[in-house]
């Protein structure tokens, strides 16, 4: 192949573009070249045909005078044909007449364009042994069409006869070249112009195996500037993939792999359906990660890929990349992950049984119960005992603790078949932590390489909403989360989301939805992933109190869950924590009265919590005097009134007994929801024409549940706060006139709200 015995095979390989199409002197059938210009004179661009209409006509060689006469021009006859260009011949629906057969491409010699001198016709001549097929087109658009179309055909198919059983390498590098010369310049603008040459390249790699190293850098080189604007077809990146793991410091990693990268990451939309294109993603990383640079590189790949300025253009680039980072620590621990079938399953674990003549002996397990008396040990007189069960195996221990004082959807009895949650199969005790899993060397560092990108990845500020939305759902396998170095590693970027105050951040370290584990609860005392005295805890439980407006629902979950290191914090002077057992005592959180003197003790044992608890038995006393000496059951404030003019009014004598207080018209905002909420005989609020917005219908919903009429007309409520109000059951009558509510809240608040009777939603969405 590539030699030099047929002329016709040497004129083939030349370049479509650059050459003149006109015909040699002589030309049979009074036809004379078209003489037009080609793409690069014109620019014009057409679109691959793979089938259409066309006039065909087809003359074979004339041998005596009177067939001359019968194939001149007068006498032609045409037929109508819908040609349809496969892979290998040109062949119509209804094979007939003159395309009884199909012509191979192998048997067309030339294709010329032809114009004619009397009646100007579109013409294409196909020289064929032993005669010519003329294809007539409706306009000169549609024959340079068929033109393009029926050259790159007959190319592609030769190419493809050519490469199939290559003899001299060199001679097949020098027809790869050209194969892809001639698709670069080739006025066809179709996505399988770029991919043909690809997909047959791709071929020819995967049956030849036995390559050298240089030969296979020859072949990217050859191949690069397709890849520019073409993602490369699969085959091609497993050949991609196998050179970055064998050479990772050679040059062809950064000159040529680098863009093709950086387009799969900007431009890829799903890679379920490209799976290899994410492996090669992630095989180059670990390429660069090899160079004496290491990370220095990754981390100016990264850069690139975010840009200079301070948002990223592009929006398919952090997806992308956490695709690929969370495929990578997957594959780390897929040993472990394979081997779940001989572990105890998270049902066992938690009924404490185990059947080990069903198990399969490659990973032997045992289910261990410690001695009561460690069990004994480790229990508080405040704190129920504890029932401790260790799953042990040669990689993986894990410790399951649980307290009788659990929810009951975790203290479910042994024949109940519901799994338990996540952070109940991998609690860890402090006084036996055994969890260790050991990667071997190539894992180690790839866990490391890709551990450090989800690093990088949160100190962009305009990337960290996405990637908290994308971790939120906790994508890593248990056994990830079993790994102490993982979970140490990882903690960076759990500690940008805490310190991020814009809550589409920081709400996502709260779980997805009721009953799922979240970081919060991985990283809070107790946690898997806890490694330190709860700082990091305490960070969260501080902008998390921002953001939820100190909700009873946060501090109910807290005191459910997490006293005890709320309480050991607040002992150690940690302000937030105090704070917080305070709102715990003020909003009635804790019923029980033993616990609500531990935790008073505990706010007298500091300097700041005897401080902050004075303040709230101060607030308690104002209270109780507020409601006892009553005051007006009305109060409207005049208009331009501010949050400090209320404050200072409600603070100025009693109000116990007030039932409607009008704001109407004034400058307050949310707030003024902290002195409305303290204001217990409240029924009626009018709001109209405020700032009031959704930040202070939800703690108004928290804690004024008896409140019956509420006026919110010209407010600048949106439908997340004005969901929160489905709680207030009291609710008779309210005014939603020119709020941005929409059909769907109204709908669901309708629903929600049995004693609503009156309801304005004029110049709504759902009016």
């Amino acid at each position: 192949s590539g030699g030099g015995g047929d002329p016709r095979q040497i004129e083939e390989t030349k370049p479509l573009l650059g050459g003149d199409v006109s015909a040699p002197e002589g030309t049979k059938m009074g036809a004379v070249p078209c003489r037009r210009a080609l793409l690069l004179c014109n620019g014009m661009r057409y679109k691959l045909l793979q089938e259409g209409d066309i006039q065909v006509c087809v003359i074979r060689h004339p041998r005596t005078f009177l067939s001359k006469i019968l194939t001149s021009k007068f006498l032609r006859r045409w037929e109508p044909h819908h040609l349809t260009l496969a892979d290998n011949s040109l062949a119509s629906a209804t094979p007939t007449g003159y395309m009884e057969n199909s012509v191979s491409y192998s048997a067309i010699e030339d294709v010329q364009l032809l114009s004619w001198e009397n009646a100007p016709k579109y013409c294409l001549q196909l020289t064929i042994p032993g005669g010519t097929v003329l294809l007539q087109a409706a306009n000169s658009y549609l024959r340079d069409q068929w033109f393009h179309s029926l050259q790159w055909k007959k190319k592609i198919y030769k190419y493809k006869k050519v490469l199939s059983n290559p003899s001299r390498w060199e001679v097949v590098l020098k027809e790869i070249r050209t194969l892809v010369d001639m698709a670069l310049t080739s006025p066809l603008q179709d996505d399988s112009i770029n991919q043909a040459p690809l997909e047959i390249v791709s071929k020819l790699l995967s049956e030849n195996t036995n390559l050298t190293t240089q030969e296979h850098e020859n072949i990217i080189v050859a191949i690069a500037p397709l890849l520019e604007n073409n993602h490369p077809p699969p085959d091609l990146c497993e050949f991609f993939c196998k050179h970055c793991r064998e050479r990772p410091r050679s040059m062809v990693v950064i000159e040529v792999f680098t863009p093709v990268v950086q387009r799969i990451l900007k431009h890829n939309m799903d890679f379920g359906k490209c799976p290899r294109l994410r492996l090669f993603t992630q095989e180059y990383i670990l390429a660069l990660n090899e160079l004496n640079a290491g990370m220095e590189v990754v981390k100016k790949f990264i850069q690139s890929m975010h840009g200079p300025t301070g948002h990223c253009p592009h929006p398919r680039v952090l997806p992308n990349l956490v695709a690929v980072c969370l495929a990578a620590i997957y594959s780390c621990y897929e040993e472990f992950i394979n081997s779940r079938d001989n572990s105890p399953s998270l049902k066992e674990i938690r009924n404490g049984c185990q059947q080990p003549c069903d198990r399969k002996p490659t990973l032997p397990l045992r289910l261990l119960h410690p001695s009561p008396d460690l069990v004994s040990q480790e229990a508080t007189l405040s704190e129920a005992r504890l029932k401790s069960v260790v799953v042990a195996s040669s990689e993986i221990h894990v410790e399951v603790e649980r307290t009788s004082t659990a929810k009951p959807a975790l203290t479910a009895s042994a024949g109940n078949d519901s799994e338990p949650n996540l952070i109940d199969c991998l609690m860890v005790s402090p006084a036996c932590s055994t969890m260790s899993i050991e990667l071997g060397p190539q894992a180690d560092r790839t866990l490391g390489c890709y551990v450090e990108i989800l690093k990088l990845l949160s100190d962009y500020d305009d990337w960290r909403p996405s990637l908290a939305s994308l971790l939120q759902p906790i994508p890593f396998p248990k056994e990830a989360l079993a790994h102490e170095k993982f979970t140490k590693e990882l903690k960076y970027v759990i500690q940008r989301f805490a310190e991020d105050p814009r809550q589409e951040v920081h709400s996502c370290l709260l779980s997805v939805r009721a009953g799922k584990d979240g970081w919060f609860q991985l990283y809070s005392p107790g946690g898997v992933a806890c490694d330190d005295d709860g700082e990091l805890f305490a960070s969260m439980v501080h902008i998390l109190m921002g953001s939820c407006y100190k909700t009873k629902k946060f501090l109910l979950s807290l005191a459910e869950n997490k006293l005890g290191p709320c309480m050991l914090l607040a002992l150690r002077g940690n302000q937030t924590m105090v704070e917080i057992l305070c709102l715990m005592l003020e909003y009635n959180i804790i019923d029980n009265n033993d616990t609500q003197l531990q935790i008073i003790s505990t706010l007298e044992s500091t300097d700041v919590g005897k401080r902050m608890y004075e303040q709230l038995c101060d607030r308690q006393r104002e209270l109780k005097e507020l409601q006892r000496k009553g005051g007006p059951t009305r109060l409207t404030l005049p208009s331009k009134s501010t949050d400090a003019d209320l404050a200072r009014l409600l603070s100025s004598g009693s109000f116990g007994n007030l039932e409607n207080l009008s704001l109407a018209f004034t400058n307050v905002t949310s707030a003024c929801a902290e002195h409305l909420i303290k204001l217990p005989s409240l029924k009626q609020l009018n709001l109209w024409s405020t700032q009031f917005g959704d930040a202070g219908l939800r703690l108004l919903s928290e804690h004024l549940t008896m409140l019956q009429v509420l006026n919110l007309c010209e407010t600048p409520v949106t439908d997340a706060g004005l969901l929160a109000l489905s709680s207030m059951k009291s609710l008779c009558s309210l005014n939603m006139n020119s709020t941005k509510l929409s059909a769907d809240t109204y709908e669901d608040l309708k629903a929600k709200l049995p004693n609503l009777k009156e309801v304005d939603v004029r110049y709504t969405e759902a009016w």
